[in-house]
């Protein structure tokens, strides 16, 4: 590798999840996006009754799966045109090595953004160029990471910005590739996916999704691109010699959970009304939420350093993540995820609120 990769971000966390233990009533840990609701009993029983698999899985996924992933691209994307479709082992993998699967030379990724991205183009030996969000301002490159909404903001991006980004990729001949793994948490702002504005011409242009968070299925490790054929079909075989195939009882899991809608819903609730609940509690104790229009999590910032923010609420026994941990711009800013109980919620506004 020509550069170190960055240390394990997470690791630099530890002594404050250390402080919030020792409250005397426990951590409530708001740092990491770790699902904690139920997964839904439709998707554990599929998982169940295919748990006699003792035949290799195919590493483009079953019809059945692959019909339910492109039905769902039409369906609930708005997808037209000619596309293809893949599953894949969990999102974090296939950012980490798609732009060493398509031989990247320069890798552009927000300026504020999930970690992932930068490491996935150090693992290529790309040159990773950190870039705002208007496209019209970003320089050449071969492959590009948009993602809407946000990880960690909540933004999320316009039909104008969209199209911009496609605009951008038609010129450079480039790689587009959109993360909307939390496109079904809208709160104040509804996201909407970039197969949307391809106009039917889905050359260049990927779209990853996780049932991780919309399904509550973090454990299972299922996900999966929808998009351009030639480009899937060129991942596909690099992921068939390497063995990278989703186990067989995830794939039906996988079906099963994009075949309902109701649980999504009512998951999308549960994460809104506990930012109702805690958001109040951060602004009166001086905190600015900016963006955290849809995801799951709370930006936000007491124009002061991170880790200040970060150890505050340590002593209050919460754990929330610096903002610096998703680029430079993110130094003042912590982010505060939705993943923890009601109770755990209120619990944690209920010491904010103490504290002020």
């Amino acid at each position: 590798m020509r550069e170190k990769l960055p240390d394990f971000p997470w690791d630099a966390l530890a002594p404050y999840s250390e402080i919030a233990r020792q409250h005397p009533d426990g951590a409530i840990d708001l740092s990491q996006g770790t699902p904690v609701d139920a997964t839904p009993q439709l998707i554990q029983s599929a998982l169940k009754e295919s748990s006699d698999s003792p035949r290799y899985p195919v590493t483009a996924g079953t019809k059945e799966l692959q019909e339910a992933i492109r039905n769902w691209a039409i369906n609930h994307l708005g997808a037209t045109g000619d596309f293809d479709v893949l599953p894949v082992i969990g999102s974090k993998e296939l950012v980490a090595w798609l732009p060493t699967l398509l031989q990247s030379q320069k890798v552009i990724y927000p300026d504020i953004a999930y970690p992932t991205y930068l490491v996935g183009a150090l693992l290529a030996q790309s040159e990773p160029i950190a870039v705002g969000i208007d496209a019209a301002a970003w320089p050449s490159a071969d492959f590009a990471w948009v993602n809407t909404p946000s990880n960690p903001t909540g933004r999320v991006h316009s039909e104008s910005e969209l199209r911009a980004t496609i605009n951008w990729a038609r010129k450079q001949g480039a790689t587009l590739v959109c993360d909307e793994c939390y496109i079904d948490f809208g709160d104040t702002a509804t996201p909407t996916s970039l197969l949307k504005y391809t106009d039917g011409d889905n050359s260049n242009i990927l779209v990853v999704h996780s049932l991780s968070k919309r399904s509550s299925m973090a454990g299972y490790r299922g996900a999966f691109l929808i998009g351009d054929a030639k480009l899937i079909s060129q991942i596909r075989e690099v992921r068939k010699h390497a063995g990278m195939m989703v186990p067989l009882p995830i794939q039906n899991a996988m079906v099963a959970a994009l075949s309902d809608e109701t649980h999504v819903a009512e998951q999308r609730n549960r994460y809104n009304s506990r930012r109702a609940v805690l958001a109040p509690a951060l602004i009166a104790a001086g905190f600015k939420i900016e963006e955290s229009a849809a995801g799951l999590y709370i930006w936000c910032t007491r124009s002061e350093e991170c880790w200040k923010s970060v150890e505050w609420l340590a002593k209050l026994g919460i754990v929330a993540t610096p903002g610096s941990f998703y680029g430079a711009l993110g130094a003042s800013h912590i982010r505060i995820a939705m993943t923890a109980t009601d109770a755990q919620i209120s619990g944690a506004a209920q010491r904010i609120k103490a504290a002020i």
